[in-house]
């Protein structure tokens, strides 16, 4: 028998009745009531009420013990009287009655509470997080992952794939975020990087004759922190696949997220065949290609209403002159709302550093009319346009943005969601996934001007590539997509471009010339000349799916060890300065710092 426990802190019930026990944990919370001593006991499988009478010989040094003491009881079960039952517990119908116990590891006064899911200090809780991971909620998430992951791992096996470890320490990429960089003792002067996805390496198991490739990968990119993305590093479920086209990738993706959320979520599925919204249709109708479609928000384009001679609203009539575009949200049946309402989304929006936005509402008693700050500089007709454009009906509210269309986009993305929240529009026991479709292969950069991938350099350009015209690459789009669940992007993926000549056509549009190709990606290149399929893949984040799961809105809820926001592990003190040995074997020298 183990010396430690006949059993855990979250098996024991009436059944056990009567029989002698021994559990070992830790002390969760201590309650005195004079005569009695009530411990409850706690272990990764749940928590054991344990009572010590007064005469007993143990009660005055248990009652001394300060909780998170780790402890081995032994006792007998006895069964609660039913007005003292705990039906929010698994082991809630008994309890123990001690006779003795052993103090297995002593504890220091706690910098934080273990007992409660109360809000606490970042500092301390990633600096004490062993102890923060003793606390029910994190602990469950952490849990959680962990089941997340075994389900995957089975799923992509019942679907053919098969699990591949890809290189940790690869070469370093000129496309994307920055990288981690790993000095080489053995060649001095020469760095490894550490992959900020397997990319490449999921390509080339294609080319070696592999059909279904997938793996829990670790990631590692040197950017910012933010609400949804560790710094540093996370973990993405990687795969790729050979003879397939894009709706094979998403058969399988769909299959999967499914099967995934109905098992660990009671929350309901939108659709289970998710919609495929194109990328130029996203950014009209909802200002972003992350849309929550949980929210029944539409935007609409009304720039051409502006340049009607019966629209009077000279602000907005002078930027749409100079190419900016104007565009709304149409909230329905708000007429009742009061003034405070639309002046607080207009004040929110300053907030965020916008200029406000217009508004007002649709009303009709001998004819049809806008009541509001901007609703009298707008004719009858100019009035019905703006129905006709937006769908909306009297008794309707307009909020209007008008300015460069990054600007309007950004603003009323934002706006549909918080006036969706504030209505209460949003359904938050639901999951709605879609698929964001159709990206342009290109972009131009906004602060250079130049012609540069818009997302994954090694996408396949849609039609017929014979007759591709890269004299027009903003036209060229890609047969890139992503996943999109509750407004959160889930990951990106892609058909692959696998024709070397090909590749080297669309990076010379991007700015590289044949010799970087083969100087930056010569693995790739080298290895579509023997014979490469046609591939395609895609990298959902565990992090976030977890996060969904977890009804979690900070990615450090969901991770057992996470960075703070500078990046830097308080409990393990990284990153940490290294001996000049070290850097000497390494054939570095510091800069020292003026």
């Amino acid at each position: 028998m183990n010396k430690y426990r006949t059993h855990t802190c979250g098996e024991l019930n009436i059944k056990n009745n009567g029989k002698e026990v021994l559990l070992s944990g830790w002390i969760n919370k201590k309650r005195d009531h004079g005569n009695l001593l009530f411990l409850d006991l706690r272990d990764n499988y749940g928590i054991t009420q344990c009572v010590v009478e007064k005469n007993n010989p143990n009660f005055i040094e248990i009652e001394k013990l300060p909780l998170e003491t780790v402890i081995k009881i032994n006792g007998k079960v006895i069964k609660r009287s039913e007005d003292t039952i705990n039906r929010e517990i698994k082991t809630g119908e008994i309890e123990i009655s001690i006779s003795s116990y052993e103090v297995l590891g002593a504890t220091k006064e706690l910098p934080l509470p273990v007992f409660s899911d109360q809000e606490y200090a970042e500092e301390i809780r990633l600096k004490y997080r062993f102890l923060d991971l003793r606390r029910k909620k994190i602990h469950q998430n952490i849990i959680l992952r962990s089941e997340v992951i075994s389900f995957i791992r089975s799923e992509m096996q019942n679907l053919g794939f098969h699990e591949f470890q890809t290189p940790i320490l690869t070469s370093s990429s000129p496309e994307g975020a920055r990288d981690f960089l790993v000095p080489s003792r053995l060649n001095p002067g020469k760095f490894y990087a550490l992959p900020q996805a397997p990319q490449q390496f999921k390509q080339l198991i294609m080319v070696s004759g592999f059909d279904r490739y997938f793996q829990i990968a670790p990631c590692f990119r040197d950017e910012d922190a933010r609400a949804d993305r560790s710094p540093g590093e996370f973990y993405q479920l990687d795969l790729e696949m050979s003879f397939v086209e894009q709706d094979d990738v998403f058969e399988v993706v769909e299959k999967l997220m499914t099967k995934l959320f109905k098992k660990f979520s009671k929350n309901k599925l939108l659709f289970e065949k998710f919609p495929k919204i194109k990328f130029s249709d996203a950014m009209l109708k909802y200002g972003t290609d992350k849309p929550d479609l949980r929210n029944p928000l539409e935007i609409y384009d009304v720039t051409d209403i502006f340049k009607r001679e019966d629209v009077k609203f000279e602000i907005f009539k002078k930027l749409v002159k100079t190419g900016s575009i104007a565009r709304c949200i149409v909230t329905k049946k708000t007429k009742d709302k009061p003034r405070s309402f639309f002046d607080g989304i207009d004040n929110w929006a300053k907030g965020q550093g916008a200029s406000g936005l217009a508004y007002f509402t649709l009303e009709k008693e001998d004819k049809l009319s806008g009541k509001g700050p901007v609703g009298k500089f707008f004719g009858v007709q100019a009035l019905e346009e703006i129905m006709k454009a937006s769908s909306a009906e009297v008794g309707d509210s307009i909020f209007l943005a008008c300015g460069k269309q990054n600007e309007v986009e950004k603003i009323l993305s934002q706006a549909r969601q918080k006036i969706a929240h504030d209505l209460n529009l949003i359904d938050e026991n639901t999951f709605a996934f879609c698929w964001i479709v159709d990206y342009p292969m290109f972009e131009k950069d906004e602060i250079t001007n130049k012609i540069k991938f818009s997302h994954n350099p090694f996408s396949m350009p849609q039609g017929d590539i014979k007759k591709l015209d890269l004299s027009k690459p903003l036209d060229i789009k890609a047969y890139q997509y992503d996943i999109v669940c509750n407004g959160v992007e889930l990951s990106s993926g892609a058909i692959r471009n696998h024709i070397p000549n090909l590749m080297y056509k669309l990076f010379e549009v991007a700015g590289y010339n044949k010799q970087t190709v083969d100087e930056k990606f010569s693995g790739m290149i080298n290895a579509l000349s023997y014979g490469a399929p046609p591939h395609g893949g895609i990298a959902p984040g565990i992090d976030r799916i977890v996060m969904l799961l977890a009804g979690e809105k900070n990615i450090r809820e969901i991770t057992l060890f996470p960075m703070n926001q500078n990046a830097q592990d308080l409990m393990m003190n990284a990153p940490s300065s290294v001996s000049e040995e070290q850097l000497k074997e390494l054939n570095l020298i510091l800069k020292k710092k003026k």
